[in-house]
């Protein structure tokens, strides 16, 4: 990968590749789940340290045989094994549904794939009647066999006690020297133990990555997958091409999303949401018939039904608007509460704030939440009217109905129902000139 940072951990639609395998596998309820590791894999252990999971060192990298073998001492004989990659990270859990239900006591399951180019890929050798008779790999197949279409994705389900006795009798006799989880397979032919292949639906779900290309590939398959997903759950994607999905998305009806939105974390949106080019959604809830005009980011906030935000707003964690509330161009909410109604159109930025309902915030103005150590609450109260390039020193309120002047810096409470400015004395000084610059 040409990288520091550990193949499994390479990020694939926000997250370690490793990361996509877990959380696929955990669909399943498994009792447990082993990871086998390398040397250098600390980096590994620490990034997944809040999953359950139970770790094997591979001191030495032996092979596949050799990588299982390391994390069958924590495995009971009565289980069934279900073998999966770190570096792959599209596989489906329907899929490995039918991989186990095809997997028993007595029998063997193997997930293949047809690929028009099976360079790379063990082969799957079928006899006259179609039943596997063994796997061989690249470097040991043979010309005829090199010709086979169907590979190996080394996914496969295997009762632990026929595995444990099987991975006890693996040989390294093989052009890399290395013990072979594929050879099991023949062994379980050898056994007359059951041996049910299972095409893979899509190729995208046993591909592999060792690279940066195959990463970026991935990336796009991932993307186009999360695209339809979204679609059939009856979403309109102006281009399913150009939106990036790294979330858990829940949809009302007739949401409409446009062109190169990222949408991330945990994210809600209500019947007919529209959502603007160039948005960014980061674990929010959207009502219904709200608007979210193009270039905003949105993070952590609650919005109720029918809000009009942006275009190039900025919603930032813990904001919370109430319904038809409007935050318009070049406006920032921080930790803010915004009452039903209520608008800060233009130019502003609201941090550590209360608004009321019906608030009118003019352009210009800024909540002066930060004295460099402390911040400070700003308390708008219902139908007050704040002038265009206001500075309000938090803490500070403003009372119900009370209008404050343009221009006014506000550190004291403004009264109800009454107007309060502050402004300096206006100047003009006559006879004043510019200075101009000296002539080189």
């Amino acid at each position: 990968m040409k990288s520091d940072l550990p193949k499994v951990l390479q990020p694939l639609a926000g997250a370690p590749l490793l990361g996509h395998v877990v959380s696929r596998a955990r669909t399943l309820n498994p009792s447990s789940m082993h990871v086998v590791y390398g040397h250098g894999g600390d980096a590994v252990r620490a990034a997944l340290a809040r999953e359950n999971l139970q770790w094997a060192l591979q001191a030495e990298q032996l092979g596949t045989g050799h990588a299982v073998m390391q994390a069958m001492p924590n495995v009971a004989d009565d289980e069934l094994v279900l073998v999966l990659y770190g570096d792959v990270p599209l596989i489906r859990p329907d899929t490995l549904k039918q991989l186990i239900d095809a997997a028993g006591v007595k029998a063997v399951s193997l997930l293949t794939v047809l690929l028009d180019n099976p360079t790379g890929y063990g082969r799957i050798v079928r006899n006259a009647r179609g039943a596997i008779q063994k796997i061989v790999e690249q470097k040991d197949a043979s010309k005829a066999q090199l010709k086979i279409r169907e590979g190996n994705s080394g996914i496969m389900a295997v009762p632990a006690k026929l595995l444990r006795k099987w991975l006890g009798q693996l040989k390294n006799a093989n052009a890399q020297g290395e013990y072979y989880l594929t050879d099991v397979i023949a062994m379980a032919v050898k056994d007359k133990v059951k041996v049910t292949p299972l095409i893979a639906p899509t190729v995208a779900e046993v591909l592999g990555v060792n690279d940066k290309v195959q990463l970026a590939e991935l990336e796009a398959m991932h993307r186009a997958e999360r695209a339809r997903e979204l679609m059939v759950a009856g979403a309109t994607l102006a281009d399913p091409a150009r939106i990036d999905i790294r979330a858990e998305v829940t949809l009302g009806k007739d949401v409409f999303i446009d062109a190169n939105v990222l949408i991330e974390g945990k994210v809600s949106l209500g019947d007919r949401v529209r959502v603007g080019p160039n948005v960014v959604l980061r674990d929010v809830t959207i009502g219904a018939d709200s608007v979210i005009h193009p270039n905003s980011v949105l993070e952590q906030s609650e919005l109720a039904n029918g809000c009009l935000i942006g275009p190039y707003a900025r919603i930032r964690p813990g904001s919370k608007l109430g319904a038809n509330t409007h935050v318009g161009n070049f406006v920032e909410l921080k930790k803010t509460v915004l009452g039903e109604g209520s608008k800060a159109n233009h130019l502003t930025y609201l941090g550590d704030a209360i608004i009321g309902k019906g608030v009118n915030i003019g352009a210009g103005t800024i909540t002066c939440n930060y004295d460099g150590v402390n911040k400070s609450t700003t308390t708008i109260e219902d139908g007050a009217f704040i002038g265009s390039g206001n500075m309000l020193v938090a803490p500070v309120r403003i009372g119900k109905d009370a209008t404050t002047g343009a221009g006014s810096t506000i550190t004291k409470d403004a009264p109800e129902g009454q107007l309060t400015l502050s402004r300096g004395k206006q100047l003009t000084l006559e006879g004043w000139k510019r200075p101009e610059k000296k002539a080189k």
